[in-house]
């Protein structure tokens, strides 16, 4: 499958359009559109792409990854799928949105279905296999496409860093043995896609990420 990057809002949070390019159907990944020139940029890619928009998958449900969740599925008709053990920031969007006075464009979050450790997502004839890597929050996961050799790591596993873990539900060890346990076990070839900042390698972070040496 191949992937398009957005960096969006005034958090820097990448969202991800994932798709196959047999099929034209598309996941997407973490919606931080904030604005309506945000929105507008995600349907003008997939309308020029001529995708179609089979799920909203979020990562986490921290605001700055979700926040874009009700536009999206509106605007594409698709399912919004989350961990259940982040449902208590889902349910707590607009409070989370107070805290940087934007609450007025932001809901509570709907989760269509709770995604689940292993779950293989079906995207046109690619899978995105679901891992469940908790630590930055007790339900955050990862994506990750075997065939096209990448992983969407969410707030999990930055390049030269790992998410913080002082937030509601986070607990650093848990994160820095997930990573370990659930990611680093992928080939070290595997791209990573981080919530923020540029691409990765497993190979590269294992080599010299000093969270994890």
């Amino acid at each position: 499958m191949k992937v398009a990057k957005f960096a969006f809002s005034l958090f820097g949070v990448n969202t991800y359009a994932v798709y196959d390019p047999a099929t034209l159907k598309c996941a997407i990944i973490d919606p931080g559109m904030i604005d309506a020139e945000e929105e507008e940029a995600l349907v003008n890619f997939v309308k020029r792409n001529n995708l179609t928009v089979t799920h909203v998958i979020n990562t986490h449900l921290h605001i700055d990854h979700a926040i874009g969740d009700g536009f999206a599925a509106k605007a594409f008709g698709a399912p919004v799928l989350a961990h259940e053990a982040d449902m208590f920031l889902g349910d707590r969007m607009q409070r989370q949105a107070e805290e940087f006075g934007i609450a007025a464009r932001v809901d509570n979050v709907s989760v269509t279905s709770y995604l689940t450790d292993g779950e293989k997502i079906r995207i046109g004839e690619g899978t995105l296999e679901v891992i469940h890597v908790p630590g930055h929050s007790p339900g955050g996961v990862a994506l990750y496409d075997p065939e096209g050799g990448f992983v969407i790591s969410g707030d999990s596993l930055f390049a030269g860093s790992v998410g913080r873990a002082d937030l509601p539900g986070g607990d650093m060890r848990t994160l820095l043995d997930a990573i370990e346990r659930k990611l680093f076990t992928l080939p070290g070839s595997t791209v990573v896609y981080p919530g923020h900042g540029p691409a990765t390698t497993i190979a590269r972070e294992k080599a010299t990420n000093p969270f994890l040496l």
